[in-house]
């Protein structure tokens, strides 16, 4: 696998026929890095590669269950500013998290010192490569960052570059916001410098933000939930996604901290952003419950050990508790692990060089949501009996929350959406197991604490994603959709399609072009 993990991928501008035997319709969007060098130059980290989108359109001519269909693959480029500006350059000349760029040894001493008065405060990439996102009824590809672009769902064309700071008070938002069944959508980001004192900000975009006519940008109905100040003024918390229930935003401020004036003086310093953030050990983690209709911050605080949290599995309320799901990790070392000298180790030395591998821990918190000021100290008021989390009142007061542990060594999880926000029995990801290269997906039943696996040798599954079958009820009666590759000449990559069930294969369609690893995405059903 090291072999292609960060080869450049290429595009497929035209669309590539395949045949699925599958009811399928709609289009799987994807999104991840493709182009680490450009030039003589390259990137230092995984995270830092230039967009690549890709799309798999399903269509079988029918809305219901039909033996034989047709998928068609694409992928480009997104031609952000970035984009343009390196290949313009035909070198990298826009830092991005894990590579810091400096001015051409070439260009004149007033060139340079005006490049180094523009990183005194940084202005972002633009590099959207980690989700698929959509606001009202258009699509970005979006990172991290103050920027996003929307692309056309159906050519994968790039059509403009968004500033939420021009919109919202905004330095940094997800890639991971949440859907409600109206269609609005909610995400969170956080103000640093700017915007008056230091926040994490939680928004909605409504269901109806889109422009018809396409000539006002969809963040001009945004609307602020909320706003949470700084546990630490100059340390905010990191955070990659949030929780969402019928009525609460679960926010976790985990000990994972964005250094302010490391990240401020970073340029001069000579190292990059991502070594700005720090991982408390001794530190706790805060776990904030916010009502959503209200704004209003619960007003008890609670509190658990140090962890390091990417990703929310899914988020509910049951019996006057809020249950959460965690992908949960001891340090940051899955961070260090993706740069790119460490990835293109031989198998044997990524394995002994990385033998302290963090795993990642499916965990269960439970935030009972009405805390009497005289409930008994050190006594779990945790009621529900599905579950071995705790929360108890120390002596000093403090709400102290133990999570149940699910499983172990799964990433990049994955859900039946419909089931957002709601009591839920499945899970599905990406088994991480001796490396971060996921070789399996798995499903996990959080009733019996059981999984099912799928793998194929030598192939490399990308982030499950599932797609209810047409007039679905239960939980579970679908498919999951992931695209495949290998470093193996004589294994084509391939759409993999798995009865969500029982895992079991259903169909695969194989591509005769080079297709890259990705990330993140979302399906988009057909208007039937």
């Amino acid at each position: 696998m090291q072999s292609i993990f960060a080869m450049n991928g290429s595009e497929t501008p035209e669309p590539v026929k395949a045949e699925v035997k599958a009811w399928l319709q709609g289009t799987l969007l994807r999104n991840g890095p493709g182009l680490f060098s450009v030039g003589d130059s390259a990137y230092n980290h995984w995270f830092d590669g230039m967009s690549l989108i890709h799309s798999f359109t399903f269509n079988n001519g029918e809305v219901y269950r039909c033996v034989t269909g047709e998928v068609y693959y694409r992928s480009k480029f997104l031609k952000s500013e970035t984009y343009k500006r390196n290949i313009k350059a035909n070198r990298i000349i826009v830092s991005e998290f894990g590579t810091m760029i400096y001015p051409d040894p070439c260009k004149n001493i007033f060139s340079r010192a005006f490049t180094h008065l523009c990183n005194t405060i940084p202005d972002f990439t633009d590099n959207n490569l980690i989700n698929i996102i959509r606001y009202g009824q258009d699509y970005y590809a979006s990172s991290e960052v103050n920027y996003m672009n929307q692309i056309d769902p159906v050519t994968l064309d790039t059509v403009a570059r968004v500033n939420y700071r021009n919109h919202i008070a905004l330095n940094l938002a997800t890639a991971h916001p949440h859907y409600d069944d109206e269609g609005n959508t909610y995400n969170m980001g956080t103000a640093i410098m700017g915007f008056g004192r230091p926040k994490y900000v939680i928004f909605k975009v409504p269901a109806n933000a889109s422009d018809r006519e396409r000539k006002k940008p969809v963040l001009q109905k945004v609307e602020q939930v909320c706003s949470i100040p700084f546990r630490s003024t100059l340390f905010p918390s990191y955070f990659h996604s949030f929780g969402m229930t019928e009525n609460y935003i679960i926010f976790v401020e985990q000990p994972f901290k964005l250094d302010i004036l490391k990240l401020a003086t970073a340029y001069f310093r000579g190292v990059n952003w991502g070594s700005c953030l720090k991982f408390d050990e001794d530190d706790t983690t805060l776990f904030h419950l916010i009502n959503r209709k209200t704004g209003k911050a619960v007003s008890t605080r609670y509190y658990g050990d140090a962890l390091v949290v990417f990703h929310h599995i899914n988020a509910y309320e049951d019996q006057g508790h809020v249950v959460f799901d965690l992908i949960c990790y001891k340090d940051t070392n899955l961070y260090e692990m993706f740069y790119i000298e460490n990835m293109r180790q031989d198998t044997s030395q990524f394995i002994e060089s990385n033998k302290n591998f963090s795993p990642p821990l499916c965990k269960r918190f439970v935030l009972p949501v009405n805390i009497d000021k005289d409930a008994p100290k050190e006594t779990n008021l945790v009621t529900l009996k599905d579950t071995t989390a705790r929360v108890v009142v120390q002596t000093d007061g403090s709400v102290y929350c133990q999570p149940d542990t699910l499983f172990e060594g799964l990433e990049l999880p994955g859900i039946n959406y419909k089931f957002n926000g709601k009591k839920y029995r499945f899970f599905y990801g990406s088994r991480v197991e001796w490396s971060p290269h996921p070789n399996k997906i798995a499903k996990f039943d959080i009733v019996t604490r059981k999984h099912v696996e799928w793998q194929a040798d030598n192939c490399y599954p990308s982030e499950p994603v599932f797609v209810a079958s047409p007039g679905a009820v239960e939980e579970d009666d679908g498919v999951i959709l992931s695209s495949v590759i290998s470093p193996d000449p004589t294994i084509s990559p391939f759409m993999l399609v798995l009865n969500a069930k029982t895992m079991e294969e259903v169909a695969r369609a194989s591509l005769n072009v080079s297709v890259h690893m990705d990330l993140h995405g979302l399906f988009i059903p057909a208007s039937v």
